[in-house]
């Protein structure tokens, strides 16, 4: 495990638990007022395959637990640790398995990553600037220093975490993804935890939706409610035949990969096209999933939100509210809702717009 440092302004505490993201905090801890995030990611390192005689190491996906680490009183820096899992397809690996420049490699590709997931090029006092010359805006800035986008680290995580979400809590919809995580995802021993990756699409065409099919295939053996490895037991309701067939066109007919390079509104109709994806979801896939900071998620609270501040409380439509913010922020449409979110949350305006 190595030890690196990266110089930034951001709240990696207020960053994964604003509320508005694609998926689950990571495994959180606090030592005095150190805190640290855990959770596993996949790097592609193909470029230091032809140094290694092991054939069953896939360096296009090999897994890497990430540890980050900041002092809650200094938001302008926070370090972070990797580790390799103590066995990759039950074969041995390590760092020792790989030379020096290998090494820095791997550790090049982790920096990218842990930039990409936290959007660590996005300049933060610019946008500041940005929210200080709108008086609506400006008391943001103190409430929501350090917030920053919580990228997917997984896009089809993001697909089917978003679709989770949809009219649900934060607490449900994270639940349920790390169950379906616990009970579907390759499981990886680190010698600090167990981590399980995210089922890859076709295994979703495989999952039973309900308790009761999944009784039917095994014979009814027991009683109704041991039936547990099923999605509707992972609490997503509703939505089981929604990820099911999402998963389905995303192995037929979409690329993933390809809506990284679309611009807005193509990807905007593409996603929409998903069965359970609305506006409102189809934009949070875009921002948190592939990084699209045009995109403005609108639900009923964003809706008041934009009303009360912009509107003078005027009843308008989520589609009015989109555009609205999408016109009216350009570039930064993204990150004013995330901040517009949080601020009302924790300033008291939401609990004011409520009354």
């Amino acid at each position: 495990m190595s030890d690196l440092k990266f110089n930034s302004l951001i709240n990696l505490k207020l960053t994964q638990e604003s509320g508005q993201t694609s998926q689950p905090p990571w495994r959180y801890d606090l030592k005095e007022n150190i805190e640290s995030f855990e959770d596993m990611i996949f790097l592609k390192v193909p470029s230091i395959i032809d140094g290694l005689d092991i054939k069953d190491v896939n360096l296009n996906r090999l897994p890497v637990l990430l540890k980050l680490s900041q002092d809650n009183s200094n938001l302008n820096e926070f370090s972070y640790m990797y580790q390799f899992p103590e066995k990759v397809n039950k074969m041995e690996f390590s760092m020792e398995n790989l030379s020096s420049s290998e090494n820095k490699t791997v550790e090049k590709e982790i920096e990218k990553e842990i930039s990409r997931i936290y959007d660590l090029d996005f300049d933060l006092e610019k946008f500041y600037d940005f929210l200080l010359d709108d008086d609506k805006l400006a008391p943001s800035v103190e409430f929501c220093n350090g917030l920053r986008l919580f990228i997917a680290k997984d896009p089809f995580e993001c697909i089917i975490s978003s679709i989770c979400s949809a009219n649900n809590s934060i607490a449900r919809w994270t639940k349920s993804v790390d169950k379906i995580k616990s009970n579907w995802g390759n499981s990886f021993e680190f010698s600090d935890g167990r981590f399980y990756d995210f089922p890859r699409p076709h295994q979703f065409l495989d999952f039973y939706e309900t308790p009761i099919e999944e009784a039917d295939a095994d014979g009814h053996s027991y009683a109704i409610d041991c039936y547990t490895h099923n999605l509707k037991s992972c609490g997503v309701g509703y939505r089981a035949p929604y990820m099911k067939k999402a998963s389905k066109i995303l192995i037929e007919d979409i690329d993933i990969e390809d809506i990284f390079s679309m611009d807005y509104d193509e990807a905007f109709e593409l996603v929409l096209s998903l069965p359970g994806v609305g506006p409102k979801v189809a934009d949070c896939i875009l921002l948190y999933g592939f990084g699209f900071q045009e995109a403005f998620p609108s639900d009923v609270w964003i809706k008041r939100i934009v009303s009360h501040l912009y509107f003078d409380g005027e009843d308008i439509s989520a589609d009015k509210t989109r555009e609205f913010g999408i016109e009216h922020f350009g570039d930064y449409a993204g990150y004013a809702q995330l901040y517009l979110f949080h601020y009302a949350r924790k300033s008291g305006l939401m609990d004011k717009i409520k009354k």
